[in-house]
């Protein structure tokens, strides 16, 4: 195998080369994965605009974290792959023993790392993740479909803590990737009546292909209070989804609610951003907040279930595929807003 590869390096804002960088090298109980395709991502997208992450990537660093691929070699130890194998890995993994992974947390582990490198031809999954979330794929499940499974966990877990049931109307605020994915998940996984709230005619026609059963348009003149009130027969919804990470959405979100409503501030807002929010609205109506991060490798597995499935394949959340060598390009295409939802980049 050659000693050298083509990846993406991160240098800060906006700053992204396509480099010829050495092939990691794998220790003790880590495998080497070939990359078959890296998909973009919202959070990517914030990466690339702000050159950094506080808790994923700090530059100059390689670059992305949605892949699957062939795994091409072994670390001593490795117990259950070989080389080979077609395999999703996730881009993360806890430590199994701290305070929050004893408490069913372990999204918010104490010392849960990170792996970034998926646009890029080979990328290194270290030990804790080969050992917690790295999988072997069906012979039916496309390696698109597969590199799916990480956000899908991160929308599982916005649907799962919000506790909905089956006959639920939700409204999700925001129809980027993870609100398209929270509108299928929550229509065609767990049976819930689905208000798709967007700014674009775009977003709400393609909503409505993903079972969405009222759609709001969301424009500078529009009521949505008095829209999503008059679709739930002047109650409001159970669950509110804000999956864009607005101040003012978080606000909307709010109203949106019926009286003992949870809502979810899932859109992560910028750094030192601060919300005021009702408290008169929240404490007489016993409205529920709360937030949702990451995932868990429990989710990971119910996530590449749901895609072996075939309740979301990339058909539905792919609508581009280019070479690695065009993500800058793709980089600052997403950032227009334009309406894409994710790009497969083919290293």
């Amino acid at each position: 195998m050659t000693e050298q590869m083509t990846a993406a390096v991160l240098y800060g804002k906006e700053r992204l080369q396509i480099e010829i960088v050495d092939v990691p090298k794998i220790g003790r109980g880590e495998v080497l994965v070939r990359v078959r395709a890296a998909l973009t991502c919202g959070t990517d997208v914030k990466v690339f605009r702000r050159g950094y992450h506080a808790r994923m990537i700090s530059p100059p660093a390689l670059f992305g974290h949605e892949l699957a691929g062939d795994i091409v070699a072994v670390g001593q130890d490795v117990k259950g792959f070989k080389v080979g194998q077609r395999v999703m890995a996730a881009n993360s993994a806890p430590c199994g023993e701290c305070y929050y992974c004893d408490h069913h947390q372990e999204n918010l582990c104490e010392d849960l790392i990170f792996n970034n490198g998926a646009y890029a031809e080979y990328i290194r999954i270290p030990e804790r993740i080969v050992r917690m979330n790295l999988h072997v794929l069906p012979d039916h499940v496309g390696y698109q479909d597969a590199a799916l499974a990480e956000p899908l966990a991160c929308v599982l877990r916005g649907l799962e803590a919000s506790g909905v049931s089956a006959g639920d109307t939700i409204a999700i605020i925001g129809l980027g990737p993870i609100g398209m994915m929270f509108v299928k998940l929550a229509k065609s996984v767990y049976g819930l009546r689905v208000i798709a709230i967007g700014r674009r005619h775009q977003q709400l026609e393609r909503a409505a292909k993903m079972g969405a059963d009222e759609l709001v348009l969301n424009d500078d003149g529009a009521d949505v209070v008095t829209q999503v009130k008059r679709m739930t027969q002047g109650r409001g919804a159970d669950v509110v989804i804000e999956a864009v990470g607005m101040p003012e959405l978080w606000q909307l979100a709010v109203q949106l609610l019926r009286r003992g409503g949870v809502v979810n501030f899932f859109g992560g807002c910028a750094t030192g951003t601060e919300v005021s929010l009702d408290t008169n609205l929240l404490h007489y109506s016993e409205i529920t907040c709360i937030a949702s991060f990451h995932h868990t490798p429990a989710l990971i597995r119910k996530a590449l279930e749901i895609v072996g499935r075939g309740y979301v394949t990339a058909k539905d959340f792919v609508n581009g595929v280019e070479p690695l060598s065009n993500l800058l390009g793709v980089m600052q295409h997403l950032m227009s807003h334009n309406g894409h939802l994710k790009t497969a980049i083919i290293p």
